[in-house]
């Protein structure tokens, strides 16, 4: 599964690599694109990678980790707490450029750093 940062640099450079991507990803990837090149992005991205959903696994891993990192005084930001808790659920490593989510990695987060 890819993240954020590896869909911009994808993007960036004009190279594909297949793979899935978090629901989140595809809405921080639109939100950075120009209002006329929105839907033709977003159409390439849907036919380019199986796009996660937050269905109820996700959503009980999202939960039991809010739950551990309020205990432990960890803030993770929302959506790279959902994207972790997707990546999770579906036992999927996430590849990302961004190095806070190694912190998840004692949580069960599968992640190759690139």
């Amino acid at each position: 599964m890819h993240d954020t940062s590896v869909v911009v640099e994808m993007l960036r450079k004009g190279v594909y690599e297949p793979g899935s991507i978090p629901f989140i990803t595809l809405l921080e990837v639109l939100r950075g694109v120009k209002p006329e090149k929105r839907a033709k992005v977003k159409s390439l991205l849907e036919k380019s990678f199986e796009i996660h959903w937050l269905d109820n696994k996700a959503l009980e891993v999202y939960c039991e980790l809010y739950d551990k990192l309020k205990r432990e005084g960890e803030i993770v930001p929302d959506a790279d707490l959902l994207i972790a808790s997707i990546a999770i659920a579906r036992g999927e490593t996430l590849k990302t450029r961004d190095k806070h989510f190694k912190r998840l990695a004692k949580h069960g987060l599968k992640l190759k750093l690139v």
